[in-house]
């Protein structure tokens, strides 16, 4: 894992970043559906599945991976792998468990699969400990569907990585929907960029589904 710092002076987005980093500082989060449909009526399992298309689309888009180190300067990581949560029923906590990202569907689900076996059971908020810099959180709350969500971070203005969240899927008219609330930082990423990451995000829960 590599953390490239930019450079001020050449980059491009420079007078958005400070903008909305110093000047206006502003964060957003929109919420959407997807069509899981061949997902939810195939054999292959839904939540690495949808694991793996948001770490497939955050590893494409430089916008998704950026952040700030201690020393307060502006980086893309190399590579990125989620961060996600699985619920405990008998304490009615949930646990935080990462799993290194690979491009290959087969192999990141074993490594899911190997992870959830090892740490599933452990009753703590970081089941899996020492969480690499570079993962970005999602969450998943099954119990209910939502047509908004939205979180409040009283340190959210210094947060630029996406943070994802799903509800329950629902059948409509035949098909299967999912609602995921993506919360991102203006200052690094606009509506173009998360509008362009829902749109192949479908596409490879689509194909996934095929």
């Amino acid at each position: 894992m590599e953390f490239r710092l930019i450079d001020p002076n050449t980059w491009k987005r420079k007078e958005y970043f400070e903008h909305y980093f110093a000047h206006v500082p502003c964060t957003y989060s929109t919420t959407v559906k997807l069509d899981i449909t061949g997902l939810e009526t195939g054999q292959k399992k839904l939540y690495p599945s949808l694991l793996y298309g948001l770490a497939t689309l955050v590893n494409q888009h430089e916008e998704f991976r950026m952040s700030i180190n201690e020393d307060g300067q502006v980086g893309i990581f190399s590579d990125m792998m989620p961060c996600y949560t699985v619920f405990h029923k008998d304490t009615e906590t949930f646990s935080n468990i990462w799993t290194e990202y690979s491009d290959d569907y087969s192999v990141f689900c074993d490594r899911y699969a190997q992870d959830l076996a090892r740490y599933g059971g452990v009753e703590r908020m970081m089941a899996k400990p020492n969480p690499p810099a570079n993962t970005f959180p999602v969450s998943m709350i099954p119990w209910t569907t939502f047509e908004g969500f939205n979180l409040n971070l009283q340190n959210g203005y210094n947060y630029l990585l996406p943070i994802f969240t799903f509800g329950k899927y629902y059948e409509e008219n035949g098909k299967y929907y999912i609602p995921l609330s993506i919360q991102v930082h203006h200052a690094v990423c606009d509506g173009f960029h998360t509008c362009r990451f829902i749109n192949e995000l479908q596409e490879v829960l689509l194909k996934l589904g095929a």
